[in-house]
């Protein structure tokens, strides 16, 4: 199986997130498009994107919404 190249394949909402994973303007364009314009990596999501729990780039997109929830709520 080819693996997955972050750069150019499509990412999609059912992607799953591989120990490959790496943060790419692909990457990037997905985010920014499921999430909005304030979309932006930071430290703890990153980290959270790289624990190796099975988890796709929908859960990732969802993720990212429930922090910036959280962190309005603070």
């Amino acid at each position: 199986m080819k693996a997955f190249d972050w750069h150019a394949d499509p990412v999609s909402r059912a992607t799953p997130i591989t120990k490959s994973y790496r943060n790419t303007q692909n990457v990037r364009r997905f985010f920014i498009r499921e999430c909005g314009d304030k979309f932006r990596f930071d430290r703890p999501f990153m980290a959270w994107l790289k624990n190796d729990w099975e988890k796709t780039m929908g859960d990732a997109a969802e993720e990212w919404v429930r922090r910036q929830a959280e962190k309005r709520k603070a």
